[in-house]
């Protein structure tokens, strides 16, 4: 018993030593890099010369990075809840009889599947001050569009449109997978009883779809700290308005692989990565409290 219980155990950790190892290379040891070098000063290809916590000094009486936390949190704040609200109202209408429903799905899905690069000249097209579609169908309204861009009124607003726009498809799948899942005898009774729409839907679709939506808040939260590539594509670094739409990760960015400070930037990344577990396990605590497991 003991000696196929032994080769039970062999064969598991053989199957999972390709993924550990993986895990290792491209995850674990580049976090503890990343935070070595924060803790040094690494110019280029130099050797590392140690600073301790000189470099996290720099960092929090720097402005620029107090106006990048800001950027990102305000994105953060707005893109999230816009974002799951917009997809689980579209979860819900697909869930539904309706007819073309497999068409539906796909165009919502389109954003996910398309080239990033694509998507930032589409969008950079749509904004454009002079000929773009937005600002054209703004002034058959009377309204003159802002310059979406170049501004640094809009130019957050612009990046933060993009952003729901892209994030809407792939939440919608996810939050429909959860919404299938749900037993349609709870509708049913309810029915019954004379509950209305929307009486089902806030007392049984959004209980029974918490712990996916949990899911679904605590991925898109972690994804929106973590915003660059809208960015890098539609604002330019020539730009202006860049100062008001710079994120963590493109200030990173700019001061590793633009600046080659790869010290600061490490302690950027690892400030960034403090931050994002601090709120990770704050909504772990929460969610005990609003999220019902059947």
């Amino acid at each position: 018993m003991k000696k196929h219980n032994r080769k039970q155990w062999i064969w598991a950790y053989t199957f999972l030593a390709p993924s550990v190892i993986l895990i290792c290379i491209l995850n674990i040891w580049p976090i503890i890099q990343t935070i070595w070098f924060s803790l040094n000063e690494v110019k280029g290809f130099q050797t590392p010369e140690w600073v301790g916590l000189q470099n996290y000094i720099r960092v929090f009486q720097n402005g620029e990075f107090g106006k990048a936390m800001l950027n990102t949190v305000i994105y953060t704040l707005v893109t999230v809840p816009v974002g799951i609200v917009l997809s689980l109202i579209t979860a819900v209408f697909l869930n539904s009889d309706i007819k073309c429903k497999g068409f539906f799905r796909v165009c919502y899905f389109l954003p996910v599947i398309s080239a990033p690069a694509a998507v930032a000249m589409v969008w950079r097209w749509l904004y454009n001050s002079e000929f773009g579609v937005i600002n054209y169908a703004l002034s058959k309204l009377g309204i003159q569009g802002p310059n979406w861009i170049g501004s640094n009124s809009t130019v957050l607003l612009a990046v933060m449109i993009v952003g729901i726009w892209a994030m809407v498809g792939y939440n919608m799948v996810i939050l429909l997978a959860g919404l299938q899942d749900i037993p349609r005898i709870y509708y049913e009774a309810a029915e019954i009883d004379g509950a209305t729409g929307i009486d089902k839907f806030f007392r049984i679709t959004v209980p029974l779809v918490s712990p996916t939506l949990f899911f679904v808040v605590l991925t898109t939260m972690i994804s929106s700290l973590q915003i660059f590539d809208h960015i890098y594509m539609m604002v330019d670094s020539t730009n202006p308005a860049l100062k008001s739409a710079e994120s963590i990760v493109y200030l990173f960015y700019k001061y590793t692989f633009l600046q080659y400070d790869k010290g600061y930037g490490s302690t950027i990344a690892t400030v960034l990565l403090i931050f994002v577990l601090l709120l990770t396990v704050i909504q772990m605590q929460v969610q005990k409290k609003w999220v019902h497991y059947q």
